[in-house]
């Protein structure tokens, strides 16, 4: 399909449906967006609290390490397990978010007291 021209309306085939719900297209619109503009640590919060929500950004720093390992480091022992029990759902989101390669794993651990 040809692209279309800024300001040209869309043609939606015969059939479709034109209404796409707004939380099925506000994910992958925001991870081409993220994809495309430079590493930053902003940028790493900003899709680590889009993934897991606010209150496990709350409780919760990360670090993104050179060889793709994310390195999150939980307010305590109880943030620490549930985000370990989480992993397998947080990964996929924020490869969706910031590529398939940025993110390759998580390591998670506590704050030491």
């Amino acid at each position: 399909m040809p692209a279309r021209r800024p300001g040209t309306p869309a043609i939606v085939p015969a059939g479709s449906d034109p209404f796409v719900p707004l939380q099925a297209v506000v994910p992958s619109a925001l991870g081409a967006l993220l994809r495309q503009s430079p590493y930053s640590e902003g940028k790493l919060a900003f899709a680590w609290r889009v993934a897991v929500g606010p209150g496990m950004d709350r409780a919760s720093q990360v670090r993104l390490g050179a060889d793709g390992r994310l390195h999150v480091t939980a307010t305590d022992a109880r943030w620490q397990r549930e985000i370990r029990r989480s992993v397998a759902i947080i990964l996929p989101r924020l490869q969706a978010l910031l590529g398939a390669e940025a993110v390759r794993a998580i390591e998670v651990r506590t704050r030491p007291d």
